[in-house]
């Protein structure tokens, strides 16, 4: 799955650390995230959405379309 969370971090210019303090993560599960190497639980999905204001299609992708 992609995602745009880097893109949205940068923009309010945070660490990885700060955003993983927000979500209640570790900074290793946010940078595991930006690289795609883990798709977030629906309840992280819907946490990281409601952080950024944003509806989860405009922050997550499928790499496949359905």
């Amino acid at each position: 799955m992609k995602n745009r969370i880097q893109e949205l971090r940068r923009q309010y210019e945070w660490s990885q650390a700060d955003l993983a303090s927000r979500l209640g993560v570790s900074r290793q599960t946010v940078n595991a995230l930006e690289r795609g190497r883990y798709d977030p639980s629906l309840p992280l999905a819907f946490a990281v959405a409601r952080l950024f204001s944003l509806t989860l299609e405009e922050i997550f992708t499928p790499d496949q379309p359905v």
